[in-house]
């Protein structure tokens, strides 16, 4: 599992950023393709909005990529 850390100031991360900083995707418009392709799970419930907020203690289960956690 990696942990994804929050700046201070950032209270949230969207699932398209996350996406891109972890070079899952390399541009914004590639997620609506990657997400109706894989499954993206978060905090055990299907995931497909790009906008969708991720905050602290949100698990993000990307298949074939992994498991992330959002940290403070």
């Amino acid at each position: 599992m990696k942990t994804i850390q929050l700046k201070s100031d950032q209270p949230f991360i969207t699932l398209g950023q996350l996406l891109k900083a972890e070079g899952i995707i390399s541009t914004g418009g590639q997620i609506k393709w990657f997400l109706e392709e894989n499954q993206v799970f978060v905090n055990d419930e299907r995931e497909t909005r790009r906008g969708k907020k991720l905050r602290v203690n949100d698990r993000i289960i990307i298949d074939n990529h992994g498991e992330y956690v959002i940290t403070e």
